[in-house]
């Protein structure tokens, strides 16, 4: 899937593709200087782009599709947001809503809004660490409750695979603060992680979809995504939002199966072996290590990652 998405976009912008080489060989044949060097150049000089480039600045089209969409989707989004919300207000005391501060368009903060589904008083320095190990190494980006999170609420993990828990961000898109197709916002302690030319990614408004959530996902790196994430900003057009759109449902469906489908793998393979010291407890995945620390400590990450990342490689 992310393939053809990546093959569909360049096919759509192909007009600004060949802007964009054209401009990043100029300057080496102008000056002389070898084109490895005036290529990172280039890629620096870029990167500095003032917000009032035309990367940065949000088209007029786009403010006008999520508005219209949301009026559209309003008779079942409404009623799907309420049961949800009785769901959450039952199966666990505390808010319905979670607030979160994240990073959007340029690099400004705002209260991000989701379906609670974690205890409350849950521990968000695990989750930090967890964004850290992913961004420091080269490991799909899976979810943590992807393997079980005794921290979650009932009906939570469903709500998380299938990405409902974020359904009252509509409301950071009709605030102004989101758009419904955009780069996932990211906390602060992810923001102050990433490199210069990685921050190219706020110059447009983050969204509840995008073209990294529709290419794979869980199977892709940070690095990955931040590449899709830059594809759209330098590309984003009215079809390609709207491409993204049709392509996020079989997205989740896609989705919800493979968390599916390694539940089951994972029950399966948790049956206890009989030996003649007693019973055992096998380990149901395979566990990645990586050391992140200075001691070399190992520390384990999601089971069978190297299996995902195999096969993400092989496609």
């Amino acid at each position: 899937m992310g393939i053809q998405a990546y093959a569909f976009r360049r096919g759509a912008t192909g007009l600004i593709g060949f802007r964009d080489s054209a401009t990043s060989c100029c300057p080496s044949q102008a000056t002389g200087f070898p084109s490895t060097s005036m290529n990172l150049l280039h890629e620096q000089l870029r990167v500095r782009k003032s917000p009032s480039s035309d990367s940065a600045r949000i088209p007029r089209w786009k403010r006008r599709l999520d508005i219209v969409c949301i009026v559209i989707a309003s008779p079942v989004l409404v009623p799907v947001m309420a049961v949800i919300s009785v769901l959450i207000k039952l199966g666990s005391k505390g808010p319905i809503l979670f607030y979160q501060e994240r990073v959007g368009h340029l690099g400004q903060r705002f209260t991000c809004l989701k379906f609670r589904t974690m205890v409350t008083d849950a521990d968000t320095s695990v989750h930090e660490g967890h964004c850290a190990r992913l961004i420091d190494s080269d490991l799909p980006m899976v979810k943590m409750d992807s393997h079980g999170d005794s921290r979650v609420v009932p009906f939570g993990r469903q709500l998380r695979a299938t990405g409902l828990d974020e359904l009252p961000q509509v409301i950071n898109v009709l605030r102004g603060d989101m758009s419904l197709v955009g780069p996932r916002p990211c906390l602060p302690c992810e923001y102050d992680r990433h490199l210069g030319w990685q921050k190219e990614r706020y110059n447009t408004l983050p969204g509840l979809t995008g073209l990294w959530q529709v290419s794979g996902k869980n199977t892709t790196t940070f690095n990955q995504m931040i590449r899709f994430d830059l594809d759209y900003v330098r590309d984003k057009c009215l079809w390609l939002d709207l491409t993204i759109m049709v392509r996020t449902i079989p997205a989740m469906i896609t989705q919800v199966r493979e968390i599916m489908s390694n539940r089951n793998n994972k029950k399966s393979s948790g049956r206890p072996m009989l030996s003649m010291g007693g019973p055992l407890n096998p380990i149901s995945q395979p566990i990645a290590f990586i050391e992140s620390d200075p001691g070399g400590t190992p520390v384990p990450t999601a089971g069978s990652i190297t299996v995902q990342e195999e096969s993400w490689r092989s496609k």
